[in-house]
This record gives C-alpha cells, sequence and structure tokens, in this order.
C-alpha cells in the first residue's frame, strides 16, 4: 500500500540513534545522540564525541537533524562511541549546510575589533 499523508508530512522521528542539535539550556549549541525516550515530553542523550554527558532533556530542548545511526534503545557509551564512528556520524553532521552554517557563526563570535575590520575591508 502507499504511503499516508501523515507519513509524508514527517521524516525525522524521536528515535534511538538520531542525532539531534541541543536548542535550550546549559548545552545550548551541542550535538548529541538520542539513546532511550523516556515518555512523550522528555529523552536521554548521550555525546560521547563531543562533550554531552548522558543526561535526561526535554524534547522541547532539542532539534532533530536528519543523520540517523543504527542503535539499540538505551545502548551504552562505547557501543555508542562505534556506531557512531561505524556510520561516520559526525562526518555527515559536518558535510551539512547547517553544520557549516554553525561553525560560521561560532568564528564569527571569536572575531576581535581589528579582524572585523580587516574584514569588512576585503569584502569592499
Amino acid at each position: 500500500m502507499g504511503k499516508s499523508p501523515v507519513d509524508t508530512l514527517f521524516s525525522r522521528y524521536i528515535e534511538p540513534g538520531r542525532l539531534v542539535v541541543i536548542r535550550y539550556g546549559p548545552l545550548a549549541g551541542k550535538v548529541c545522540t538520542i539513546v532511550d525516550m523516556v515518555d512523550l515530553r522528555r529523552v536521554i542523550v548521550d555525546g560521547p564525541t563531543t562533550g554531552v554527558a548522558r543526561q535526561q532533556i526535554p524534547s522541547k530542548w532539542i532539534s532533530l537533524t536528519g543523520i540517523k545511526c543504527t542503535i539499540e534503545r538505551g545502548a551504552r557509551e562505547k557501543t555508542l562511541k562505534k556506531a557512531l564512528a561505524a556510520d561516520d556520524v559526525m562526518g555527515k553532521w559536518e558535510a551539512t549546510q547547517w553544520a557549516k552554517k554553525k561553525s560560521a557563526v561560532e568564528a564569527k563570535k571569536t572575531l576581535t575589533d581589528f579582524e572585523r575590520f580587516k574584514l569588512m575591508v576585503a569584502k569592499k
């Protein structure tokens, strides 16, 4: 049978292995992976390669990406590291426009006044 209209509307689901960007809170801007779902409003995330400790966060604090690795629900940190390396998840993330824009914004924030002036002159 064909896909239902609901299936065509949504392509990113909250599921184990989904790469997410934290939008709010003390870890805002960090990338991590969903490891487990607690309930409809909270998920357990872990970012062994990005410095995000395993913790529970509200699902409203995250933005889902289109990148997913294959892990079981509740996978441990070591298993998650292996799965991220096997699927080259971080490489796929770095290749996205979203990650490139994010790193450009971060680089622009670190510029000094003189560097911003040099950049402005170079653009003219």
